[in-house]
């Protein structure tokens, strides 16, 4: 019985345990749309070093996530690829080609909830 009792806690403890991994990794898809959606309205507006500094939080977020994200982490993968290259042309000044990068960012983060 004490065996039994055990194994039913460990179980319900690794459910939790899980769920704050999900809860964690969607927070982190979160904030990461909300950084690359302001990096989006900036760069449509040729703010290339406002949408540096957020393209800049959104990566870490989307980082953060591709660590305990699951089954859509290619698509977060993809997104980090695409934050790392909208950074890189907003560094250069290049508002619109960094906005290109960042929207096909916000489509793969997009994505990995779905």
């Amino acid at each position: 019985m004490k065996a039994l009792i055990n194994v039913i806690a460990v179980s319900v403890f690794a459910l939790f345990a899980s769920m704050q991994a999900y809860a964690d990794d969607s927070g982190h898809i979160a904030e990461a749309l909300e950084h690359a959606g302001k990096a989006h309205a900036h760069g449509e507006d040729g703010h290339a070093k406002v949408l540096l500094k957020h393209a800049k939080e959104s990566l870490e977020h989307a980082k953060q996530a591709a660590k305990a994200h699951g089954d859509s982490k290619a698509h977060v993968e993809e997104g980090i690829k695409h934050l790392e290259d909208a950074i890189k042309h907003a560094e250069m000044g290049h508002a619109d080609v960094a906005t290109g990068h960042v929207d096909e960012a916000i489509k793969h983060l997009h994505e990995s909830i779905h």
